[in-house]
């Protein structure tokens, strides 16, 4: 449960800045996002860090209970899947997440980033 709060608190507070920060400047994200799709480099080192970030999420916090702690688990391992995705195939990655820039990926997902990084505060500083 230790693990469980530390680890609330940083991806609480993470996502909550980066989710606030999609909804107030969707153009420098959009831009930012791009960016980062059109340099390979970045590409590669977002992969490797997903990696890394999944792997370490999915070696010591892999708990498949009935309470908020799964959202930990479940990041976890959309982290290991998108590194791999992005390391192993990233043709295809690219194919992917091109499209969603069309639209209105920084509203919908600054929304989503936001309420996790809330849900996540909550039970990491709060609850």
């Amino acid at each position: 449960m230790e693990l469980s709060i530390l680890i609330a608190k940083i991806l609480g507070a993470t996502y909550l800045a980066i989710g606030v920060g999609m909804l107030f400047d969707k153009v420098y994200y959009k831009k930012s996002f791009q960016k980062m799709l059109d340099e390979a480099g970045t590409m590669y080192m977002g992969g490797f860090m997903a990696l890394i970030a999944g792997v370490l999420l999915v070696t010591y916090h892999n708990e498949w209970v009935k309470s908020w702690e799964v959202i930990i688990t479940i990041i976890g391992w959309l982290a290991l899947v998108k590194g791999v995705a992005l390391l192993a195939f990233p043709t295809m990655a690219l194919k992917f997440y091109k499209p969603l820039l069309k639209g209105n990926i920084t509203t919908w997902g600054g929304v989503g980033i936001t309420i996790l990084g809330l849900i996540l505060g909550y039970y990491g500083y709060i609850a």
